[in-house]
């Protein structure tokens, strides 16, 4: 097992000085390899030390500017500290030099979706969905960016998805709820906000749409 793949296994198991430790020696015996520098960026990354991530991710970017997984990493960088226009560029980046894996296009959607612009986030979702169907967070994400474009049916299809591979999501079931509730279906909204509740008691958007359909339901009797 070579240094980096050491550095590696260190890092899974959080021991975060060893890992560093290994990145360091890695570094030292291949200087011109953006390795080394791209997995101690993730690892100050992972510390939340950007400003120091940054810089390595930047310096195996100077050692070859088509390492996708830097500018990857770099985007990450940004996306962590909120700045999502500078996350784009480099997560477009990524994928122009080559890096077709779902977790890029995923974070691509996410940067649209921070800045309310669902319909440049749809594609990018769409094509992580794609590639890793049994990812729960990016299937759920797609479901809600469909939603937020309006394009219901598929939504629900997506949610119902989402249900299938993990059967006690209970936001998926307050949004099969709110689709209900856009489809005029009263008693089917009531159920889906039930089912959340059920498994999480104290969702709060499940429970104020209950009440709000218990309400309107109480109104008219």
């Amino acid at each position: 097992m070579d240094k980096l793949a050491k550095g590696i296994e260190e890092m899974k198991q959080q021991n975060l000085e060893q890992a560093a430790k290994w990145f360091t020696e890695a570094i030292e015996d291949n200087p011109e390899e953006p390795l080394g520098y791209i997995n101690f960026g993730n690892l100050l990354l992972h510390m939340k030390d950007y400003e120091r991530a940054q810089r390595f991710f930047e310096r195996a970017i100077e050692k070859d500017s088509h390492a996708a997984t830097a500018y990857y990493g770099l985007g990450n960088t940004f996306y962590e500290q909120e700045d999502y226009s500078r996350a784009q560029e480099q997560f477009l980046r990524a994928i122009e030099e080559g890096l077709n894996e779902a977790d890029v296009h995923f974070m691509m959607g996410m940067t649209f979706i921070h800045q309310e612009h669902y319909r440049l986030a749809l594609p990018y979702l769409m094509t992580a969905a794609e590639i890793d169907e049994n990812d729960i967070d990016i299937q759920f994400q797609y479901g809600l960016c469909l939603a937020q474009n309006e394009d219901i049916e598929h939504a629900e299809q997506q949610m119902n998805h989402v249900l299938q591979l993990e059967p006690n999501h209970s936001d998926a079931y307050y949004n099969l709820g709110v689709i209900a509730l856009y489809k005029e279906d009263v008693d089917k909204a009531l159920a889906k906000f039930n089912q959340a509740l059920e498994i999480q008691p104290e969702h709060m958007l499940a429970a104020n749409g209950k009440k709000q359909i218990e309400n309107m339901l109480d109104n008219q009797s």
